[in-house]
């Protein structure tokens, strides 16, 4: 259904919550212009629908402009994931002109201060609103992304207005999920029960005033689940993932599994790599799943959960995910879980160590 390509991990922002690798791609290693309009030309011939430019910071690309059209010249759905602080009034006359259609704008916190401490970034909250009224200004949906933590939670209120404010189409609250970086800094980021329970309702909340004005997805952190997510829509069935250099995943945690390798769109088609390269085959499907994962109802619903959380958790990404309740190693979520529920003040939470990158 759709190519989410990290065209770049080249980012002006410092987030402790990172989704990128732990070994990001220099410049020198990205896919240049060619490469990924090749990728961009298999992708339609593939049957892809839409083609999510992502990063790092995909304005940090000087040909992003090219790649959207030519996206676009092929038939797919474009959508373009930034946080907004490179964007200026030309560069958006200029993606809207190569046919974008439409925009994720992530913020990092309502409040000004705090969105720039998070982010890293001085002034970047600013530069956010103003990347915010040219999208709408422009003519295209505006969805802005906020991730949420154990810091940031509290003002989720706000979050949410400030989406309502900035005349949002879309409002998507996403829980920090603990791979890569954000593993790192998972002691100073996971949220109490207390804390979610009350984000929980004022989500409701929201959902239920703002009905048929603005849409809002939610999604909460794994380690407060009964059940796991279908990680992907299920691993190699319903997305690829594309490194910037090229390397093709079936999400994007999965080169985090050190068993494993991937394939690269430098030596083989895209078409062959989804339909057999082993490493979408090795958890596609329900063949692989040990018990209770293959006696379970929901084995095609769930499609066993996040291989790369079984592998952060239970060091095997082969094992049932820990955040399964039905899982043997249920109580190591669970341990987490009753750590972070500590009566603690953020002043006792370990620092956060952000992410830099550096060149």
């Amino acid at each position: 259904m759709g190519l989410i390509a990290e065209i770049t991990h080249r980012c002006p922002l410092q987030c402790a919550y990172c989704a990128n690798p732990l070994e990001l791609v220099r410049p020198t290693e990205e896919l240049d212009t060619s490469g990924w309009k090749r990728v961009i030309e298999q992708a339609a011939e593939l049957g892809v629908l839409q083609f999510h430019f992502t990063g790092g910071e995909p304005l940090a690309r000087r040909d992003l402009v090219e790649l959207v059209a030519h996206a676009a010249a092929n038939g797919l759905y474009t959508n373009l994931i930034t946080s907004g602080v490179l964007l200026t009034p030309d560069l958006m006359a200029a993606l809207v002109t190569a046919g974008i259609d439409h925009i994720q704008l992530s913020f990092q916190e309502a409040d000004p201060q705090a969105s720039d401490r998070f982010g890293g970034y001085n002034g970047g909250h600013a530069k956010k609103i103003a990347a915010a009224a040219m999208i709408r200004e422009s003519g295209l949906s505006l969805t802005t992304n906020f991730v949420v933590h154990r810091q940031n939670i509290d003002s989720l209120p706000a979050m949410l207005a400030l989406g309502e404010e900035l005349g949002s189409e879309r409002i998507e609250i996403a829980h920090t999920q603990y791979y890569g970086w954000a593993l790192r800094n998972r002691d100073a980021l996971l949220p109490t029960r207390e804390q979610l329970e009350a984000a929980n309702a004022i989500v409701d909340e929201a959902r239920a005033g703002l009905a048929g004005r603005i849409a809002i997805d939610y999604v909460v952190p794994d380690y407060y689940a009964a059940r796991p997510k279908a990680c992907m829509g299920g691993w190699g069935q319903r997305f690829l993932h594309i490194l910037p250099s090229g390397k093709v995943l079936p999400c994007h945690a999965a080169e985090t599994i050190p068993s494993m390798t991937f394939a690269s769109v430098r030596d083989q088609s895209l078409a062959a790599i989804w339909e057999h390269d082993p490493a979408f085959a090795r958890f596609r499907g329900t063949a692989w799943m040990p018990d209770p994962c293959r006696s379970c109802d929901r084995r095609e619903i769930d499609w066993g959960g996040c291989r790369c959380q079984a592998l952060a958790l239970a060091g095997d990404a082969a094992r049932v995910d820990p955040v399964c309740a039905r899982s043997p190693e249920h109580d190591l979520v669970e341990a987490i879980i009753a750590t972070r529920d500590r009566d603690v003040t953020s002043g006792d939470l370990p620092p956060l160590v952000p992410r830099r990158y550096q060149s």
